[in-house]
């Protein structure tokens, strides 16, 4: 009998100790709901700064930047989605209206544009809202339309079906009135003299959609504290034919103090230009010199950069011809940046990245790569050898894909060359395998993404290059002089791709490497099991800066 007792009790104990285990590994994504999961994916960090540097008069000025800013929020609502009122009001479940909110209408950024609630529009057009939701490609080639290359401006139907085009000045003219008269009215406290003319000239653009003498003297801005970028810029939304400018705007502060630090670099770029690791017919053009590296805290996002994945780094303009006669301004956002390395890389590094390198993750690092991306953006070719016009024009709607890889990887490629030449001192191991747990951050923001779809391509190449190794435990090993190797080659292979304009090859690159495989998926949703952010939000605007 005292055997059966013992027996009874030994049972209930393993029984009770597999109970146990069964609640230790309840990860806490199990426990949530569907929409809390999709909330999870983001974290949410306060955008302040020290303002203590700044004038009576810029104190002044800057909730009028942010006030203007704010109103490309509605402008973007209406070219991603279309109707954000009605919609908004149709949803009753709060954490399904803040998930909303963020994605700027009911298509999950960070899930490849998957519908995540009931919508007249089961998948997210191709072209947003800037075309007719039932046009082709195909019709709209065939159309003969004014401004049909315009990057600013919308395709309608008229009352026979047939298309026409509006310009964004003409559709939202009182909201730009609005955005205008702000800028206007900024100008009253703007004792910069580069400052008072861009905002002018930008705040008369908005009117009229003829942005590039704003665009030039933004380029010959070079002693302002405050910035504002704003108007339609990026072109990432239009995934038809990744034509159509997405509205948007940043308020930023510079950091004096950090931009001295890099002012440097953007004079080697000529320089590094002629040692691409490609023919040199695909490195005739001539970067500008005239490029501005500067550091800034971002006070406020708004519209396209703050749907989905933030944007930590800004390199403007876009105009070509802007570029080639004056350069780019490459703007490092510091405490955005900060907060993508101290909430998501980091915890990255601690599931994905080899015990042994993991010293090499750095901010250093991260902020170097981060900003040699968005110098290298000024390298390579604008307009293709053969005539085919800009790169932009030929490659369409995979151009930012495949731009933004470039930038990513001729990145890697500067740091490279600037360490040979002994202008950084770093350890490049530490940008190597930085530049490692970076492609694991941004590969989580889908092939919605530009920024994405290029993570996607970089790790499928050093995969098959051996640049680095997967270990049994699931983390990864950088394997260094493979890793130099494999930049070089996939780096011949984005540029002669953009200079041939080569369409249907940069499509077949997409097809065949821009996927994520089983494998990786499966260590990507390890991070999600560790309830690890994908990007963040912001708490932001006048009251998180004590205005």
């Amino acid at each position: 009998m005292k055997n059966l007792v013992l027996i009874a009790v030994l049972a209930l104990l393993v029984i009770s100790c597999k109970e146990d285990k069964k609640e230790e590994i309840v990860t806490p994504q199990e426990k949530m709901t569907p929409m809390e999961k999709n909330l999870s994916k983001y974290v949410s960090f306060k955008l302040t700064a020290d303002l203590s540097g700044l004038t009576e008069n810029e104190r002044k000025m800057l909730p009028l930047l942010i006030k203007a800013a704010d109103k490309m929020n509605d402008l973007f609502w209406y070219e991603s989605y279309g109707d954000k009122d009605a919609l908004l009001k149709s949803i009753s479940d709060e954490d399904t209206k803040e998930y909303v909110k963020i994605n700027y209408g009911p298509w999950d950024r960070l899930n490849g544009n998957v519908a995540f609630m009931d919508t007249e529009f089961k998948e997210k057009p191709l072209g947003a809202n800037f075309y007719p939701r039932d046009m082709t490609k195909e019709e709209f080639e065939a159309a003969d339309i004014e401004n049909k290359s315009s990057i600013y401006n919308f395709i309608r139907r008229d009352e026979s079906g047939e298309l026409y085009s509006i310009p964004y000045h003409v559709h939202f003219a009182e909201e730009l009135k609005e955005v205008s008269d702000l800028l206007k009215q900024a100008t009253e406290f703007a004792d910069d003299e580069g400052l008072l003319v861009y905002l002018k000239l930008r705040a008369q653009a908005l009117l009229d959609d003829d942005y590039q003498a704003s665009d030039l003297a933004w380029m010959d801005m070079k002693t302002n504290t405050l910035d504002i970028v704003i108007g339609p810029i990026e072109t990432y939304e239009d995934q038809m034919f990744g034509n159509k400018a997405a509205h948007e705007g940043y308020v930023l502060i510079k950091d004096q103090e950090w931009s001295q630090r890099l002012a440097k670099f953007s004079a080697y770029l000529p320089e590094l230009q002629q040692g691409l690791p490609v023919h040199k017919k695909y490195k005739q053009e001539t970067p500008g010199t005239d490029s501005d590296l500067n550091a800034y805290d971002v006070v406020y996002y708004a519209g396209d950069c703050n749907s989905g994945s933030k944007t930590i780094a800004i390199n403007l303009p876009n105009d070509e011809e802007v570029q080639l006669q004056k350069g780019t301004r490459r703007l490092q956002l510091k405490n955005a940046m900060r907060a993508k390395f101290d909430k998501i890389l980091v915890p990255i590094a601690d599931e994905l990245i080899e015990e042994s390198q993991r010293n090499h993750i750095t901010f250093d690092a991260f902020f170097a790569n981060t900003m040699f991306h968005e110098v290298a953006h000024g390298l390579g070719v604008k307009n293709t050898i053969d005539g085919k016009g800009t790169v932009r024009s030929a490659l369409k709607e995979h151009a930012s894909a495949l731009e933004e890889g470039k930038a990513d990887i001729l990145g890697l490629y500067m740091i490279q060359q600037l360490h040979a030449k002994g202008e950084l001192k770093e350890d490049l191991k530490d940008n190597m395998v930085t530049f490692m747990a970076g492609i694991f951050r941004s590969v989580r923001f889908g092939a919605s993404s530009a920024h994405g779809k290029a993570n996607m391509i970089r790790f499928n190449y050093f995969q098959g290059e051996g640049a680095f190794t997967r270990n049994d435990d699931g983390t990864y090993k950088v394997n260094f002089d493979k890793m130099e190797k494999a930049m070089e080659g996939l780096s011949n292979i984005i540029l002669t791709l953009q200079g041939e304009g080569d369409y249907q090859g940069v499509a077949n690159l997409v097809e065949e490497k821009g996927v994520i495989s089983p494998k990786l998926q499966a260590d990507l949703d390890r991070l999600t099991d560790a309830n690890i952010p994908v990007d963040v939000i912001f708490e932001q605007g006048v009251e998180a800066l004590g205005l």
